[in-house]
């Protein structure tokens, strides 16, 4: 899958530009899958995850805390994969996304989460979901 950084953000319904904020080719390990060879190990799954943001409503003024930190998103996935076992990749990119997208400034997600260890190759899952499905 090759990867488009730097693409054109998205828009709202009314028209108004966003922003985007991504975090690409994440890899932690985690206890995921269906197969009983999947119980009780974990394996490595990549995530990349392109959040598109709201406009700030104030100046940005160089502060953080203005913004939607990546370590919003990164902290959010170890906390979902730190809970323990996830059945299906599909119920993972669901969690990860419902956390992005309760971000305030958050309107619209896309994940992706691939597991790495199943051969041959990878193998995934890609979800959107925006704001007002939630």
């Amino acid at each position: 899958m090759e990867k488009q950084l730097g693409h054109v953000s998205t828009v709202t319904e009314t028209g108004e530009p966003l922003d985007r904020i991504f975090v690409h080719d994440y890899v932690l390990e985690a206890e995921i899958g269906v197969h009983h060879n999947e119980k009780g190990v974990t394996q490595r799954v990549r995530f990349s995850v392109d959040i598109d943001i709201s406009q700030s409503s104030g100046r940005l003024d160089d502060d953080i805390s203005q913004t939607l930190d990546y370590d919003y998103v990164i902290n959010g996935i170890k906390d979902i994969i730190s809970r323990g076992h996830i059945n299906l990749v599909e119920t993972l990119a669901e969690r990860v996304a419902r956390h992005c997208i309760a971000h305030p400034r958050a309107e619209r997600v896309e994940v992706v989460i691939e597991k790495l260890d199943k051969d041959p190759g990878a193998v995934g899952v890609q979800i959107v979901r925006r704001k007002q499905e939630f």
